[in-house]
């Protein structure tokens, strides 16, 4: 099954603790997988930013906004119980417990007025969605970075080739290539057929060169492509070539530059 929302989780949660003894965010985590049926995968899914898992975040958010309500309370770092409050809750058989049931405790609604920083009007109860306040600031900040990344490469596609030029130095410098901007400067440079040739270092050290090509276009690259960069690289005796593009790679392109043995990187313009 889908992994539950946090407020999903509010009741069980409480439920749980109904015991009134003491238990540990780990052992809820889990007892809490186990009475949704998920998946070892659907337990390890991540947050966009691949810091925790997307359950831990919201087992973690629906017990945080039930103590802010007063029907729960850390007893020690990790571990928390009921409270009488939680207990009455529970003696009410509630169908489910959400942000809207919880509006009807004081502390919850100082703990929301304080977050928002102005008072509550009447009837106004915020929508909360299936996302914690951790994942909707996640997908509001990939939706932002995605929209700049768009608008960074339209720029680059219209750009004059000097500036293509300097932007692909700066990004092979940035991972890690060429040594310095004045060396891999002095490597790449070579402009011709909407797009730059060159020879640069792979450390600092020089121990190693890779050709390289950078193409400004907009149709996807296919295999013919890689197959004559594959050649000039052994003009080159080079062993080693990167492939830059502003557009994309067809799947033939991808599938012939992993089965050759020389060792060629595509980099597309996402």
């Amino acid at each position: 099954m889908a992994i539950p929302d946090y407020q999903t989780l509010m009741l069980p949660i409480l439920k749980f603790t109904g015991d009134k003894r003491e238990h540990s965010s780990w052992e809820t985590i889990d007892n809490l997988a186990n009475q949704f049926n998920l998946t070892d995968r659907e337990r390890r899914e991540l947050l966009s930013s691949g810091k925790q898992a997307v359950f831990n975040n919201r087992v973690g958010w629906a017990r945080t906004y039930m103590k802010k309500a007063g029907l729960i309370e850390s007893t020690r770092r990790g571990y928390f119980r009921i409270t009488d409050k939680g207990v009455n809750v529970l003696k009410q058989n509630p169908p489910k417990i959400d942000v809207e049931f919880l509006y009807k405790f004081e502390e919850f609604r100082e703990f929301k007025i304080f977050r928002r920083e102005r008072p509550i009007r009447p009837r106004e109860i915020e929508a909360e969605s299936e996302r914690t306040p951790e994942e909707a600031l996640e997908s509001a900040y990939q939706n932002l970075r995605n929209e700049l990344a768009n608008e960074l490469l339209q720029q680059i596609k219209t750009s004059s080739p000097s500036l293509f030029e300097k932007i692909v130095v700066e990004l092979l410098v940035q991972m890690g290539y060429g040594g310095s901007r004045k060396d891999a400067g002095e490597a790449v440079g070579k402009i011709g057929d909407e797009g730059i040739d060159g020879i640069i270092k792979e450390d600092r050290l020089g121990l190693d060169i890779i050709y390289i090509q950078a193409k400004r276009w907009e149709n996807t690259v296919g295999r013919p492509e890689i197959q004559r960069f594959a050649g000039a690289l052994q003009g080159q005796r080079a062993r080693k070539g990167i492939f830059i593009t502003t557009s994309n790679f067809s799947r033939e392109a991808h599938d012939y530059a992993s089965s050759i043995d020389s060792k060629i990187v595509l980099i597309d313009g996402d």
